[in-house]
């Protein structure tokens, strides 16, 4: 079971030291959590009280995992949440629903949805079904992709504060929520991860924005990456503004946060993709280093919070990058992309950043291979990337839907075998 040792075991891999046990982490980031089948599978493979499973990443359809199952899994992190879902909406005042593929599950009074010609599931920003939704489940699917919703591009009316809409400073309402957040987490013997929002520099799952119900400015996917190259000015004018409201907020949330977290995801951009990459290094470095520079270097001036860079994909050539811009921990660790192998990995970098993730292949291992080929490939990473601390296990980005449940079982139990845990 989890116990008082957790906080301390996830700070000493962090320190690049040995842990009692590599630590273990699920569901305390949106790029970390299991899909709301795989958890109701789990609740019910270990005879935990039958009851809906929270949806409380409605984007990805992720599920909460409760206190119960959390101990089971002997995991040894907590979420401290944001103030609202990518939709737009706050999950509280819970009502249970059935899903298109039939499962019950509880979800905000504002996840409002509408059925399209097409048998589509759509979702509203701000659960408010009087705009146009901008999420959309297919036929079929187990998650919502997002509805591009750009206006027709004037360029010579183009204007940064367009893509500044979702940006402020930060509400007495969030830091309430925050307040509540760090008091929730204050007695668990589990370290913490705050999605605290505001850091993201032009991460393309935010940038067409579902959380608004009207968004201006650049939010088409492919508008937005040839705007990396075409029109690097107004991303600059977009993302200094952002990087000084963030700075601000970073200072009121750690007013109210102080201590209560050990570690921060700050970003979610992808530079990566299966066999190369989004841009160059000289384009990272150029558009988005100093950005991250400085908001790493407040975060390391003024708290003890690490901090967490998501990117997918074959990043070998920017972990250097990263390490460089103040990124203590890289998640999710695409083993099976380009330049990605775990061995030269941890050799390279392994004193310099943690890698969170890397634990197995979410694309080929767990969903498609024998429980067995997910034992020995959780084994090998743990060795790998375990050695010398610098490593908490999860798995190469989220738990999809429809994944084995004897697999997701394997590679528990092989997490345990080689934490020489007894089932």
């Amino acid at each position: 079971m989890t116990n008082s040792s957790s906080r301390t075991r996830v700070q000493t891999a962090l320190a690049h030291r040995s842990p009692d046990r590599i630590p273990v982490e699920f569901g305390a980031t949106p790029t970390t959590g299991v899909h709301v089948t795989v958890v109701a599978e789990l609740r019910r493979h270990f005879g935990l009280e039958a009851r809906p499973v929270k949806v409380h990443e409605p984007y990805q359809m992720l599920g909460w995992i409760e206190p119960d199952l959390a101990a089971v899994l002997r995991l040894d992190v907590d979420a401290v949440c944001p103030a609202k879902t990518i939709f737009g909406f706050t999950n509280e005042n819970w009502r249970q629903v059935r899903l298109p593929w039939g499962q019950q599950v509880l979800v905000s009074e504002h996840f409002v949805t509408s059925v399209d010609t097409n048998g589509d599931l759509l979702l509203y920003p701000e659960g408010d079904a009087t705009v146009g939704p901008s999420g959309r489940m297919p036929v079929g699917g187990y998650f919502f992709d997002t509805i591009i919703r750009q206006q027709p591009l004037d360029e010579a009316a183009l204007d940064p504060a367009d893509n500044l809409e979702e940006f402020a400073p930060i509400t007495d309402a969030a830091l309430d929520h925050f307040r509540a957040e760090a008091a929730r987490v204050a007695d668990s013997p589990r370290a913490r991860v705050g999605t605290l929002g505001g850091t993201a520099f032009g991460d393309i799952a935010l940038v067409p924005a579902p959380f608004l119900k009207h968004p201006r400015g650049i939010r088409d996917v492919a508008e937005w990456y040839v705007s990396t190259l075409t029109r690097q000015d107004y991303l600059h004018a977009v993302f200094t503004r952002q990087c000084e409201l963030a700075l601000q907020n970073l200072e009121k949330l750690h007013a109210v946060i102080g201590d209560a977290i050990d570690v921060v995801f700050v970003c979610g951009t992808d530079f990566g993709t299966q066999t190369s990459s989004f841009c160059s290094p000289q384009t990272f470095l150029e558009l988005y280093a100093p950005y991250y520079r400085q908001v790493n270097g407040w975060i390391h001036a003024h708290t003890p919070w690490k901090t967490m860079k998501h990117s997918c994909g074959a990043v070998g050539a920017f972990i250097p990058h990263f390490i460089e811009c103040g990124f203590d921990i890289l998640n999710p660790v695409q083993c099976s992309a380009t330049g990605m192998e775990p061995r030269a990995l941890k050799a390279a970098y392994g004193d310099a950043i943690t890698f969170w993730g890397g634990g197995v292949d979410t694309q080929q291992t767990l969903p498609f291979g024998t429980p067995e080929q997910v034992r020995i490939e959780v084994l090998q990473r743990c060795e790998i990337f375990g050695e010398g601390g610098g490593f908490v296990f999860n798995t190469i980005h989220n738990v999809q839907a429809l994944t084995p449940m004897p697999n997701v079982v394997a590679m528990f139990a092989a997490l345990n075998e080689f934490n020489g845990i007894a089932d």
